[in-house]
């Protein structure tokens, strides 16, 4: 019997008719801001579609002429509900959407099943959101590709980005890291301190904390691998709740930024 791991949220962050689904994945991706860069790795934020959906679109919008090239999808998120040390695999053999199953890279798994930071916890990725919303726009925007999918609890930038170098790969290969902004600060606040967590991206600062970026830790191993491999960042859309569905009393901030390999950078 083939191991899948359900959806989890679908129904909740997202529709879970296909019909439905497909729907709102075309309005966003449909919405978004056309841009011409061929990124090399994202950073796309993971809350219901109705609030980041928008803010997520620009960044896959990005890999539509990429369909056919990307074949491997390497997705890294912060843990919400069971906590881990270091990145943890969910052992298991394919993800299921209301769009299907997509296949986990075996081969790319046991290329990185050796390091002391990579451990396997089923209860770490049963429930877990921040991977599970970004399928149905992969399965969207790419045809038939694999997936490494990376909870990431605690773990140092330097341990994030070991693990990405074995996973680097070519062209062929997308590096995902999933991660919101600030949280639950009043409107005026959360875009003064989205915009200073914006910058230190767009800076390859990997000294981000939670507070910024739920994702801080894996975005920290990706920014210290940027570096090292010369990737240029570009912001690609910021907005939050109150901008999308939401009120402006407590807010939840959203950043979608493309990272490009030097000799893609001037299309």
């Amino acid at each position: 019997m083939l191991n899948v791991r359900p959806a989890a949220v679908a129904g909740a962050f997202y529709p879970a008719r296909p019909d439905a689904l497909r729907r709102v994945l075309a309005e966003c991706l449909e919405s978004a801001r056309p841009a011409t860069l061929r990124p090399k790795a994202l950073i796309v934020p993971h809350a219901g579609y109705i609030y980041s959906g928008p803010i997520a679109a620009s960044a896959y919008t990005l890999l539509e002429p990429l369909r056919a090239l990307i074949r491997r999808v390497v997705l890294l998120g912060p843990v919400h509900r069971v906590w881990v040390a270091g990145l943890a695999l969910p052992g298991v053999a394919a993800f299921e959407t209301p769009l299907g199953r997509v296949p986990l890279d075996q081969a790319g798994i046991a290329a990185i099943a050796d390091l002391p930071q990579v451990t396997v916890s089923a209860a770490a990725h049963a429930e877990e959101h921040s991977l599970e919303v970004h399928l149905p726009f992969l399965q969207t925007v790419l045809a038939d590709f694999s997936l490494i999918p990376l909870a990431v609890g605690g773990a140092s930038p330097e341990a994030v980005a070991e693990v990405l170098e074995r996973l680097w790969g070519g062209d062929e290969t997308l590096i995902v890291v999933s991660s919101d902004l600030s949280h639950f600060l009043p409107y005026a606040e959360a875009r003064q301190v989205d915009t200073a967590t914006a910058n230190a991206i767009l800076n390859l600062d990997s000294h981000l904390i939670g507070e910024q970026a739920c994702g801080a830790y894996p975005i920290n191993g990706l920014m210290l691998a940027a570096r090292r491999h010369g990737l240029a960042p570009h912001l690609l859309d910021m907005r939050n709740s109150g901008d999308t569905a939401g009120d402006r009393n407590r807010v939840v901030g959203y950043g979608a930024f493309a990272f490009v390999e030097a000799e893609h950078e001037h299309p």
